[in-house]
């Protein structure tokens, strides 16, 4: 096995599959949109997330409004239970 032979077994072959592999892997900037930037304006709807989608509408489990939980919330940050 000539120098040459050895050179482009352990070192060109293993350098083109880790270029390979990173070309597919990098982001193509390109294609996605722009980032927001703090400053920036918010052209976007917003967008509103729950863990529990059915506590949105009244379901059982949706917190009580008005005279009902004034009367009854406890606890809190300064935990007077």
């Amino acid at each position: 096995m000539s120098v040459v032979e050895t050179v482009l077994v352990f070192v060109a072959i293993p350098t083109a599959i880790y270029v390979a592999v990173a070309l597919l892997t990098l982001p193509d900037r390109q294609s996605r949109a722009p980032r927001y930037r703090p400053g920036q304006p918010w052209d976007y709807p917003p967008v509103w997330w729950t863990a529990n989608p059915a506590g949105l509408h009244g379901g059982p489990g949706a917190p009580a409004t008005g005279a009902a939980r004034r009367g009854t919330a406890k606890g809190g940050a300064r935990g007077s239970w």
